[in-house]
């Protein structure tokens, strides 16, 4: 149904895949927060950070590239880093080849939380989600948000995503 403003309303389907996508997705994260927060000590988001920077090229990249590839904005993530590097974590320099830009690295320390934090991680993706699926609604389920992210590329202008999600996909995210 469209209105006179021309807002194409969802119809009782299309509402109720969304609000499953939304109450899951918001929950599975949550759950594997608390389960890397109890067993390590570390959040879901810095988990994310630290296995972003493993799969960089010498555990290391530009904090613009990073905010690209984690969806967030900079100054959150800033914020986020500057919480790790006090942790120890990861470390933060100047770009040596743009004076006005910073690369952020992972330490041993940061690389040692990941390794601990990972098995976790892992178990927590097959036990609440992977393993609930078939083989058929993984690929189904691959296939719908690859399309997403390539939807919000093009209309943010970016290519970044899909080039980080690759580096994910190379093994990194299951063990570091």
């Amino acid at each position: 149904m469209t209105d006179d403003l021309g807002v194409r309303w969802l119809n009782a389907a299309e509402q109720h895949a969304w609000r499953a996508y939304i109450v899951a997705s918001l929950r599975l994260r949550q759950r594997l927060h608390r389960e890397l927060t109890e067993g390590h000590g570390v959040s879901l988001a810095d988990y994310e950070v630290l296995v972003a920077l493993d799969a960089a090229p010498d555990r290391r990249t530009r904090m613009s590239e990073l905010a690209g590839l984690l969806g967030s904005t900079k100054s959150r993530l800033s914020h986020q880093i500057g919480k790790l590097e006090t942790a120890g974590l990861v470390e933060r320099r100047p770009d040596p080849d743009d004076k006005r830009g910073v690369i952020t690295a992972l330490t041993d320390a940061g690389y040692q939380v990941l390794a601990a934090a990972a098995p976790t991680h892992v178990r927590g993706a097959r036990e609440h989600l992977i393993d609930l699926l078939t083989p058929e609604e993984q690929t189904t389920v691959s296939t719908a948000f690859m399309r997403v992210l390539e939807h919000l590329d093009d209309v943010e202008g970016r290519r970044d995503t899909l080039t980080g999600m690759e580096a994910w996909q190379s093994g990194r995210m299951q063990t570091p």
